[in-house]
C-alpha cells in the first residue's frame, strides 16, 4: 500500500518528522510510506489556484497517486500548525484529491497531552466538504513527552508506545482492506 506521510512541521529536527521517518523504516514490509514535504508550498491563494506553482502541482500529484495519507502533526497553540492547514487548503481545491481517500493521524508533543487538541481540529478539517477523507476510527495516537521517547538516532524507544503503534498500523491495514 502506497502511503504519503504529510508532516505538519517544517523544522529540520522535528519530532513529527522523526516519527514519520521511524514509521517509514519500521513498517517498510507492510507499507510504502513516502514523506512528502510541505516546506515549499506557497500560501494558498485563489488567484493562482487554476495555475498553481510547481511545488503545489507536485504535492497534489503525490497525494493523488497515494492509496492513503498518514497525517503526522504536532500541536501549536492548541491546534494544527499553519503550514499543515495551508497544505490541506491546497488539497481541498482543484481536483480535490483527498475526497474519499483513507487517512489516519498520529501526533506528538513535548507536553503530556501528545497533540490531542491539534488532532481534534485536524479531524474536523479532514471531514470538511473539500477534503472528505475517510478517517481510521478509534485509533488515536497521541505521543506525549516525545523528547523522552525518541532517541538521538530518531528511534522510538518507549516500548509501550512502540507496541501500541504496531497495533494501530495493523488496524489501519485491516481497515483499509475492508474499506477497499
Amino acid at each position: 500500500m502506497k502511503v504519503v506521510a504529510i508532516v505538519g512541521s517544517v523544522r529540520e529536527s522535528s519530532y513529527s518528522l522523526k516519527l514519520a521517518q521511524y514509521m517509514q523504516n519500521k513498517y517498510q514490509e507492510k507499507l510504502n510510506i513516502e514523506i512528502v514535504s510541505i516546506k515549499e508550498l506557497p500560501f494558498y491563494n485563489q488567484d493562482i489556484e487554476n495555475n498553481p506553482p510547481s511545488p503545489v502541482i507536485q504535492f497534489v500529484k503525490k497525494v493523488s497517486e497515494a492509496d492513503a495519507v498518514l497525517w503526522v502533526t504536532t500541536e501549536y497553540n492548541y491546534s494544527i500548525p499553519g503550514v499543515l492547514k495551508n497544505a490541506i487548503d491546497w488539497l481541498s481545491r482543484g481536483n480535490q484529491s483527498m475526497v474519499g481517500k483513507p487517512s489516519w493521524i498520529v501526533g506528538v508533543s513535548m507536553g503530556l497531552m501528545g497533540s490531542i487538541r491539534a488532532q481534534e481540529h485536524l479531524r474536523d478539517i479532514l471531514f470538511s466538504p473539500g477534503i472528505s477523507s475517510r478517517l481510521l476510527p478509534g485509533n488515536e495516537v497521541y505521543i506525549g513527552l516525545v523528547h523522552e521517547k525518541i532517541d538521538t538516532s530518531g528511534n522510538l524507544i518507549h516500548e509501550p508506545t512502540v507496541k501500541f503503534l504496531d497495533v494501530v498500523v495493523d488496524n489501519f491495514i485491516a481497515w483499509f482492506k475492508q474499506e477497499a
